[in-house]
């Protein structure tokens, strides 16, 4: 019996209930040194869609999560002693897996998340490749041999400097990239040697379970990964305890500080929100940036922290550029993120809808102008697209994560420059221009952490 086989056995996988029987998904423990552990207390995953109820998955409680520290210390002694080879066979296990079950996981994550299966599938490819590449890096830790002769007494002396795992690691990850946003916290991990505990979004927890069916498969010790579904409190332990020596967190920036700020002596990696500022310069190819915009700003309902959300047109191609942008947009298909011909899928909840409505209204208001969408059906928001917005409307000066752009025109691009540059966020930016003056400008004048040439943010 293979160890999906014993993991899916009724020995070892939770008792399915009624109501989880009839689920697509089925039911989930917390997954726990290798158990899938039913604490009774359950989580009902749903559709954003549709609200079908589509798994049902059980939190851990204070014990299952001190368990999972634990053990991830006990493993520790395992994984740290562990060759690199072996790491890297165990990542292109794992990579290998998920390949095998791409479909599966594409389906999961439409389910779970609303993401349009075919953008879906992306995600899937996408954390094939950072389990592949982990492995590769796994094999590329490497030290230092220093002579240390620069100084009078030291002839004769090297010191030698080695790279050496840290020790457990927490990752905290959110709804909008179910599996590869947990992947790009655990690939990295095992490719150091270091176990891990992730606490998924309570609305998507799934695909990060069904990733520890493959990481065991593939020979990862059963300790080295736990999935903790859990309440803010009871996850406390992952951000304060000390046994824990590095907290990896992608989510908001109120809360992502927060965690930081309670971390104590661990290290911390955030990853944060965006509020991405794209400049279509009078150089550019109008229908190219309207075409990129729109995959930008719109793909998997404008819930990504790259996601276009200002867009700064120069006056000479900004009518050009807005009767190029407006069509695409409208054209976008909205609906059931299961059929293949679906653009954009549904928002992650109506709390979430509620919010982006009472922004474009607010805008609105002020006398900002809609060009395209602006209406809600349930939790699907219409792609909708902004004109004569002000920089201190919410849809302008917050992270909107929602199908949701707006529009500026700009005669002067240094002035460009500082508005896409004034920003309480610093993520990514897009510029589209062939002029390598206005490249460089950017370049230098905007504090992001990624530039995009010809690309959106």
């Amino acid at each position: 019996m293979t160890t999906i086989e014993r993991l899916r056995s009724a020995t070892a996988r939770v008792a399915s209930t009624d109501d989880a029987a009839s689920t697509e998904l089925g039911e989930y423990g917390a997954l726990v040194n290798g158990q899938w552990l039913k604490t009774g207390d359950a989580i009902e995953v749903r559709s954003p869609y549709d609200d079908a109820l589509v798994a049902v998955v059980h939190r851990a409680g204070p014990k299952e999560i001190e368990a999972a520290i634990a053990t991830a210390v006990e493993a520790f002694a395992v994984t740290r002693k562990m060759p690199s080879w072996q790491r890297a066979e165990i990542l292109e296990k794992i990579s290998a897996g998920i390949a095998a079950r791409r479909e599966e996981f594409a389906r999961t994550i439409a389910l779970e998340a609303g993401k349009p299966v075919k953008t879906a599938r992306a995600e899937v490819d996408r954390a094939i490749f950072t389990f592949k590449i982990a492995a590769e890096e796994a094999k590329r830790i490497y030290g230092e041999i220093v002579p240390l002769d620069w100084m009078p007494g030291m002839e004769g002396r090297v010191a030698h400097i080695q790279r050496v795992p840290l020790g457990p690691v927490s990752g905290i990850s959110p709804f909008n990239f179910p599996l590869n946003l947990v992947a790009h916290k655990v690939a990295p991990a095992l490719a150091a040697a270091c176990p891990i505990v992730i606490r998924p979004a309570s609305q998507t927890p799934v695909s990060a379970l069904k990733l520890g069916e493959l990481l065991l498969e593939a020979g990862w010790p059963e300790g080295g990964y736990a999935v903790v579904p859990s309440t803010t409190k009871d996850a406390a332990p992952l951000v304060e305890d000390e046994r824990l020596k590095k907290l990896t967190f992608t989510g908001s920036p109120a809360v992502g500080w927060a965690l930081k700020a309670r971390a104590g002596k661990k290290r911390v990696t955030l990853e944060l929100g965006g509020n991405a500022g794209n400049i279509i310069h009078n150089d550019a190819d109008a229908a190219y940036a309207a075409s990129r915009v729109t995959m930008g700003g719109f793909s998997y309902a404008g819930q990504s922290c790259i996601s276009v959300q200002r867009i700064y047109a120069h006056a000479d191609i900004y009518e050009g550029f807005v009767d190029e942008l407006v069509p695409k947009v409208k054209a976008l298909k909205v609906g059931n993120p299961l059929d293949e011909a679906t653009d954009v899928g549904p928002m992650i909840d109506p709390g979430a809808v509620d919010r982006i409505e009472t922004w474009v209204k607010e805008a609105v208001e002020r006398g900002a102008e809609v060009l395209a969408g602006g209406e809600r059906d349930g939790n699907l928001w219409q792609p909708t697209v902004l004109a004569a917005i002000e920089e201190d409307m919410r849809v302008s000066c917050e992270e909107v994560f929602a199908p949701v752009v707006g529009l500026y025109r700009y005669t002067d691009v240094h002035q460009a420059i500082k508005a896409v540059d004034t920003s309480d966020f610093g993520l990514q930016a897009g510029l589209f221009t062939n002029n390598l003056d206005v490249i460089q400008a950017a370049f230098d004048g905007i504090e992001v952490g990624g530039l995009m040439v010809n690309d959106v943010s």
